[in-house]
């Protein structure tokens, strides 16, 4: 059995609602699809019902890691998260020593990380730079383009 993996309430529904279009609208229609291929005659040489066939494997595969997915995870408690140092979901409030830009992050689990809504991934070097720290701390943090001195300014839920 694999580990357990750790995702927000947010994260849990995201992916329940996932499952639930694959189930309840993919799957269907790709059953329609065989249906009509069935219909036009000689399967062996059938290349729509080679395709449907296709289709509906990659997509029960598709759903099976996803069930195996949400039963393997363990949703976070954000109540009962710590501040006082850089954790998972937190919100840290950063500054570049080097350009004195701020930046916001909160850290979240691999599979809700988006850039473009301000969160980055628990595995990321910059989260994984920050963990474990205080406000006020400066840690170096090694990214693509270097080492970038970041200040931590506040951490907040």
């Amino acid at each position: 059995m694999a580990d357990n993996t750790y995702i927000t309430e947010e994260g849990m529904q995201k992916l329940r609602e996932e499952l639930e279009q694959l189930r309840n609208v993919e799957r269907p229609q790709i059953a329609r699809m065989l249906a009509e291929a069935r219909e036009k005659g000689d399967l062996t040489e059938n290349a729509e019902y080679s395709a449907a066939k296709e289709a509906q494997a990659m997509l029960e595969l598709k759903i099976s890691k996803l069930e195996d997915l949400i039963a393997r995870s363990r949703i976070i408690d954000s109540s009962k998260i710590d501040t006082s140092t850089v954790r998972i979901l937190n919100k840290v409030k950063i500054r570049n020593r080097a350009n004195n830009a701020i930046m916001e992050y909160q850290i979240v689990p691999e599979s809700e990380a988006s850039l473009k809504q301000g969160k980055i991934a628990i595995n990321s070097p910059i989260a994984q730079g920050l963990i474990g720290k205080k406000v006020g701390e400066v840690v170096d943090i090694k990214v693509p383009s270097g080492i970038i001195p970041f200040e931590i300014i506040s951490i907040s839920i």
